[in-house]
């Protein structure tokens, strides 16, 4: 729970679950507009919320899980079974959220590593020195091989769930008086910043996934009473396999 809780301002009422399941239903919402209807208006328009909730809620993933090695595992072997799918059935590298938020998670685990290096008085002074080198260079080359590949949402998409952890302090003691810098509206507000930076040169329906942010806002900093983690690691290939799987019907039968 986090320090700045209890003085919360705005009802927050919402827990991950929640948030999960409405980024899934609208995600669903998204795919079903562009595959089965070919429709950008209203469906495309609500799916534009879903990656930003995704994002927030990865930030949370890598934070809480207790195995960061296996959460980073499932999520980047889920994206290599989906990219293979994608191109020996569908012949596209178009690289899928899965791969951007495999690479999203590499980086809060590289910037985990500074937090810790200069704030847990456990670093030593080779860490406190490498420990941000190794961030800017990983960095570097995630932004890079945007360049080489068509990554779902692109760099900025990359780090969106990065931004939500930059100041993340919440296995730290922090001054008193810098505690706000931990809040959890911060860091809702911190995300927005690669979102805008992204809006410089994407299709205006992008806009609509700042909705998500008032959304975020309410979002409790609990998990919910179901365990529900890998049905969101299946969710993703599963909903996509069953969408195509109707457009083939839909298409053998009309012909």
């Amino acid at each position: 729970m986090s320090i700045t809780e209890n003085k919360s301002f705005i009802p927050r009422f919402l827990t991950g679950n929640m948030i999960k399941i409405l980024a899934a239903a609208l995600m669903v919402i998204d795919h079903i507009g562009v595959v089965l209807m070919h429709e950008g208006g209203i469906l495309r328009i609500l799916g534009r919320i879903s990656m930003p909730l995704f994002a927030f809620m990865i930030a949370e993933g890598a934070k809480y899980t207790k195995n960061k090695t296996k959460y980073l595992g499932m999520i980047a072997g889920l994206a290599t079974i989906c990219q293979l799918v994608y191109y020996f059935v569908l012949n596209d590298l178009y690289m899928c959220i899965l791969v951007t938020f495999s690479l999203s998670i590499a980086l809060i685990y590289t910037l985990n590593f500074v937090k810790w290096a200069y704030l847990s008085n456990k670093g030593t002074l080779a860490e406190k020195i490498l420990s941000p080198i190794f961030f800017f260079g990983l960095t570097a080359i995630v932004y890079y091989l945007n360049y080489i590949f068509q990554i779902d949402y692109g760099f900025f998409g990359i780090m969106m769930p990065v931004f939500a952890s930059l100041t993340d302090m919440r296995d730290y003691e922090i001054p008193k008086g810098m505690r706000w810098i931990e809040s959890h509206y911060v860091r809702v507000l911190l995300m927005a910043v690669p979102m805008l930076i992204r809006m410089i040169d994407c299709e205006p329906i992008m806009w609509y996934s700042f909705i998500a942010l008032p959304i975020l806002l309410l979002y409790s900093e609990k998990r919910g009473k179901w365990k529900m983690k890998y049905f969101f690691y299946i969710f993703y290939p599963l909903h996509l396999a069953l969408i195509y799987i109707i457009f083939i019907l839909v298409y053998l039968l009309s012909r």
